[in-house]
């Protein structure tokens, strides 16, 4: 009896959870994640791809990559979009459905134009888009944290992780079949646009925030008064590094984990690609999921934990895949395992993300703790894995990667309280 009534419990919190994604708020991330995610290998791999298959020369096609630059400094017109909206739809909805519109315009001119006729035209269009597209994810970044309530914002950032990798999927591998075999690039890039166009639809359907914060008074305080707000919280600082920390030990073995399949363990490229982009993608997708179903009846902290000692011990596959006989079945099921326990902790880490941020400067906030988030992966895991795999191997390296997670998650717990008192304070308001 008891038995029976405690997996009815269970079962009803099971579905409580699960209908989380069945929100109002939630359900339209999916397509907003979505239009967040497709303009962006549309300025990077896929353009290089066409520019190489036009011929163009190696030496500029690769100053396309400095295309880019927008997405790393979007932080510094944040600030412009938390202190100013747009006529329609308020400050967070209006800004997203300006940025799509002219996206979907901006993507198709790309379309008129050819990398080996008009390169630098087409460059300077890209920048654009790539441009506004940050400005995009500003806006929809500020949205996710304003609209959402407390017990959605795993479930939340879950759904927009999967729209804007299915995205990714569509814009890049799908568009190159597209282009190479039925539409060529000129109408395979006006096809992206018109998806990004549909995309737009989303943003009239989704709701505003059911509390409206008032905007900054003037840019000079949208600028300063974000920074102020944050840094006299007590325990900013090690906040701060909480977020360089929590995903190092992730972000160290995935750093050359595509070399390490290929040239360290002696995959094929087919072998490679076909896991990676299939196998590794779904799992984070299903990992983002299932941590936004726990994130709905677990505290912020504990999914933070849990999450984090997960996707920590799950560099161990990696380990496994180095010492063990070459087998595509232990490959896949090691990046499987990865790609799920880091998908977990990236549901767990974008919620904290959303809930160290205050409302009315959610777009300066938010942009500037993302691009704090970058800088392990990009400044310390990107330089410092070769010299470790040369001096330990790679067996060695990736159980190091474990030992990399360790302070992160001393910290976090270290940190309990004033996390909580932080999530706290910001429903408050």
């Amino acid at each position: 009896m008891h038995g029976a009534r405690r997996g009815q419990f269970q079962e009803i919190a099971i579905t409580a959870a699960a209908n989380v994604y069945a929100s109002p708020r939630v359900t339209p991330l999916l397509v907003l994640g979505f239009a967040s995610g497709l303009p962006l290998a549309l300025t990077s791999g896929t353009l290089q791809a066409w520019a190489t298959v036009e011929n163009v020369p190696l030496q500029q096609i690769g100053f396309l990559t400095l295309i880019g630059t927008a997405y790393t400094l979007k932080f510094l017109w944040a600030p412009l979009v938390d202190r100013y909206a747009p006529p329609l739809l308020g400050r967070r909805r209006g800004w997203m459905l300006l940025t799509q519109v002219l996206l979907a315009l901006g993507i198709m001119a790309m379309g008129l134009l050819s990398p080996s006729s008009a390169l630098l035209p087409l460059a300077l269009l890209a920048v654009t888009v790539a441009f506004l597209s940050a400005t995009q994810d500003i806006a929809f970044d500020a949205y996710c944290t304003d609209v959402l309530r407390k017990d959605e914002r795993g479930a939340g950032a879950a759904i927009k992780v999967m729209g804007y990798r299915l995205a990714m999927i569509v814009s890049g591998g799908l568009a190159l079949i597209l282009a190479d075999q039925w539409l060529g690039w000129g109408y395979t890039y006006m096809l992206m646009g018109a998806l990004m166009l549909a995309c737009a639809l989303a943003t009239l359907w989704a709701p505003e925030p059911e509390v409206l914060a008032p905007p900054p008074r003037s840019l000079r305080q949208a600028v300063a008064e974000p920074l102020r707000e944050f840094f006299t919280r007590r325990g900013a600082l090690a906040v701060l590094l909480l977020i360089v920390l929590y995903k190092l030990g992730d972000a160290f073995a995935g750093a050359l984990s595509t070399t390490f399949l290929l040239r360290g363990v002696g995959y094929s490229p087919t072998e490679v690609g076909t896991v990676n982009k299939i196998m590794g993608i779904a799992a984070t997708v299903v990992g983002a999921l299932a941590g936004g179903m726990l994130m709905a009846r677990w505290t912020l902290y504990r999914s933070l934990m849990v999450f984090g000692l997960m996707q920590a011990v799950s560099n161990l596959a990696y380990w496994l895949i180095a010492v063990s006989p070459r087998s595509l079945w232990l490959m896949a099921a090691g990046v499987g395992l990865e790609n799920l326990c880091g998908g977990l902790g990236t549901a767990a880490f974008v919620g904290l993300l959303m809930a160290l941020c205050r409302q009315r400067f959610s777009a300066t906030q938010f942009a500037l703790l993302s691009a704090l988030s970058a800088v392990g992966r990009t400044y310390l895991a990107g330089p410092l894995t070769p010299p470790l795999v040369e001096l330990f191997g790679w067996p060695g390296f990736f159980l190091i990667t474990v030992l990399i997670a360790v302070p992160g998650l001393v910290l976090l717990h270290l940190l309990r309280d004033r996390i909580e008192d932080m999530v706290r304070d910001g429903d408050s308001l």
